[in-house]
């Protein structure tokens, strides 16, 4: 199946995309090729930039906390397994004090003048060549193990951060309940009532050919499926198909 995520706010709009960024960022800073680490590097700059836009920190820290609040409500329930939910008190806790004792995300970073320097590079097309910045030419050409262990320094000052936004997006995730839908001519509506959700996700067999399109809000959610074939632009398919989809509000 393939899954499709809608946020209902610009708060996980913001973690749904660092997540995509943070996996980004640990596959290309594998060992590999120079050029491999070069879309890391990138990589790291667009967290950077992402971080800088809104205070993810405080906005994480706070969703965790109220998802400390309400699992420690659930101790001594007679249905929770206790164990379990010890555990996972305990990796909240962690969690939350090494992103807590951390200053802004990622600041080491902006202070390093070298990759300062490097930053502005990137952002020019074609600006990390030899003519423009022979220091960068120089790192690639490095053994890969140097530039792997430059990698994993450069990103340890990113790492609480990343699982922070990594147990929020869990916790909310496991908040939903997974059903069969049926869309009657390609297309769902579905009345909310006011209640609110965070996050929408739709699972489509990859078989059907076709993908989702998606307007929500805390009223109702409206999905039309489309497909794509060739260059001409997606077109609304009119036949009936089944999906499933889960609504979140941890």
């Amino acid at each position: 199946m393939i899954l499709y995520e809608y946020p209902f706010n610009e708060r996980v709009r913001a973690y749904l995309r660092l997540e995509y960024l943070f996996d980004r960022l640990n596959y290309f800073a594998r060992e590999g090729d120079p050029r491999h680490h070069q879309i890391a590097v990138a990589t790291l700059f667009d967290i950077l930039d992402a971080t800088e836009r809104t205070d993810i920190k405080t906005a994480v820290l706070q969703d965790l906390d109220r998802q400390r609040v309400a699992l420690q409500a659930l101790r001594d329930h007679p249905n929770v397994a206790q164990d379990a939910l010890e555990s996972m008190l305990a990796d909240l806790e962690r969690t939350v004090g090494n992103l807590a004792a951390q200053g802004r995300a990622g600041q080491p970073l902006r202070e390093n003048e070298w990759l300062v320097s490097l930053r502005g590079r990137l952002a020019v097309p074609g600006g990390a060549t030899q003519v423009d910045m022979p220091s960068y030419h120089a790192w690639q050409h490095r053994p890969e193990a140097d530039r792997c262990a430059d990698l994993q320094a450069w990103t340890a000052p990113l790492r609480p951060l990343h699982n922070a936004v990594a147990m929020a997006l869990r916790l909310l995730r496991e908040s939903g309940r997974r059903s069969e839908i049926q869309a009657e001519g390609g297309a769902y509506q579905q009345m909310l009532a006011g209640k609110l959700f965070q996050l929408l996700r739709v699972w489509i067999d990859p078989q059907l050919g076709v993908f989702p399109e998606i307007s929500a809000n805390k009223y109702m959610i409206w999905i039309r499926f489309s497909c794509q074939n060739g260059d001409a632009k997606p077109q609304q398919v009119t036949r009936d198909l089944s999906f499933q989809m889960s609504l979140c509000s941890a």
